[in-house]
């Protein structure tokens, strides 16, 4: 039988597990699947842990989550089509879920698809080689319950293990030297240990915008903030200050570009991260930027120098689960046959096509769009449930607005589902003043949380 290895069961690997699953319930032969995950449960970067630097085994931590954080974009933009929030949930729920509650709802759909038992956890895929003669991939992994390293050998790879793990890191003159604590957003965990603290976050993108309302909701003395190039313009709260280009620091105290400085207690550097698979072997490793649509990357999915292989989810992501799921289907459906593949050639000059018009786009909009269409000519190709794409675009514009509106209350906002056309809930507290992140907390009726405060 031909099998399948899958690395990664975050919600790339699961959206590729329920694909499959998908066809089998349909009565469709399906290939034998593994799936490999480094951590004890499914979920990837939804899977909170306390942990950083290392695990229990000596691994990387893979996680970047933290604690309190609330999705920052509307749950109807990232609905599954074949699994709404609603069916999950059993009522309506407002528009903007704390990390618990995506993570409850992503579980949801394939613990109902029963596809758990696919997945062997505590196992780290260490080494991926591709035999040119048996025209066989051998992945070699590490059981870390059992302390064991075995190798096995399959016909397809799934690389699914994201690309928000890696962090990259810049060095600044003075950081050999700075009292405070520097750390960079994916070791970030918790925003009360900055209560009263004087922060500096480095960087001018949606960590940074997180990470720093995370430190003013909980309590932060004063926020500063700095770009390299355009500054993020939102109407901050007064203890908050955008500055231009961090020079240096020194024990004490950071200086921008300006010429102004200012003393701080603690820096967190939210600089985004690597695209970094140091189990590949180097031919069969994908090497890009954070981008719409990386190069080598035939319909953004298909290792072109090796068509059995696969990665998902590694654009620059305005849609998230619904196009790991788009990309899922259309892999399962390659595996399967269903789609035939251009030659070589073809391939690449289909993404060249992509890449170039991907350079042309100006502003967010034109972006959400374009990564829209992408989405669709995916869904096109297969038999996942179409739904409205340019629906959801309008609720990325909607968002886009409601930030600079007011970037301390637009998760206050609600939307209509694309999927069922139902209009959210508003969250029985502000999310300025709900400091409870629990799926319970969350889930509950009433005002309990805001008469408490």
């Amino acid at each position: 039988m031909t099998r399948i290895a899958i690395i990664g069961a975050g919600p790339s690997g699961m959206a590729q597990l329920r694909a499959f699953q998908s066809a089998k319930a349909k009565g469709q032969q399906v290939p034998e699947i593994v799936c490999f995950e480094k951590q004890n449960d499914w979920g990837g970067l939804w899977n909170y842990t306390w942990r950083t630097g290392v695990d229990q085994y000596g691994n990387s931590v893979h996680g970047s989550m933290y604690r309190y954080l609330w999705s920052n974009g509307p749950k109807e933009a990232l609905e599954f089509a074949d699994y709404t929030f609603d069916e999950h949930f059993k009522k309506p729920i407002a528009s903007y879920p704390p990390r618990a509650v995506l993570w409850d709802y992503i579980k949801g759909r394939v613990e109902k698809a029963g596809v758990k038992d696919q997945v062997r956890f505590n196992s780290s895929v260490n080494q991926v080689d591709f035999d040119d003669g048996t025209q066989l991939f051998t992945v070699q992994v590490c059981d870390h319950i059992n302390d064991q390293t075995y190798t096995e050998q399959f016909d397809y790879v799934v690389v699914a293990s994201g690309h928000f793990s890696t962090p990259k890191t810049p060095e600044y003159e003075g950081f050999d030297i700075f009292n405070g604590r520097i750390l960079h957003a994916h070791d970030f965990r918790d925003a009360v240990q900055f209560k009263d603290k004087t922060i500096l976050i480095v960087g001018s993108s949606y960590s940074a915008e997180d990470v720093g309302s995370q430190c003013y909701k909980y309590g932060a003395k004063q926020i500063y903030s700095c770009y390299r190039s355009q500054p993020m313009g939102y109407k901050w709260p007064k203890n908050w200050t955008e500055k231009h280009q961090l020079v240096r620091v020194d024990e004490n105290s950071a200086y921008f570009a300006d010429g102004t400085s200012a003393r701080v207690d603690a820096i967190i550097l939210c600089t985004g991260y690597l695209h970094h698979f140091p189990y590949m072997a180097e031919n069969l490793c994908l090497k890009t930027h954070n981008c719409l649509y990386p190069q080598n990357l035939y319909q953004g999915v298909v290792w072109e120098q090796n068509p059995k292989l696969f990665y998902l989810g590694m654009q620059d992501q305005w849609y998230t689960f619904n196009m790991f799921d788009a990309q899922a289907w259309y892999v399962r459906d390659i595996i399967m046959g269903k789609i035939v593949l251009p030659d070589a050639e073809t391939m690449q000059a289909h993404s060249n096509s992509w890449h170039l018009r991907e350079q042309k786009l100006k502003n967010s909009e034109q972006m959400v769009r374009f990564q829209g269409e992408y989405i669709r000519q995916l869904i096109d190709a297969t038999d996942y449930p179409s739904f409205n794409i340019d629906a959801v675009n309008e609720v990325f514009m909607q968002w886009k607005k409601h930030k600079k509106d007011n970037i301390m209350a637009f998760r206050d906002k609600t939307y209509r589902s694309v999927m069922t056309g139902k209009m959210s809930k508003p969250h029985h507290t502000p999310w300025l003043y709900a400091l409870d992140d629990s799926l319970e907390a969350y889930l509950q009726t009433g005002n309990q949380e805001q008469k408490a405060m």
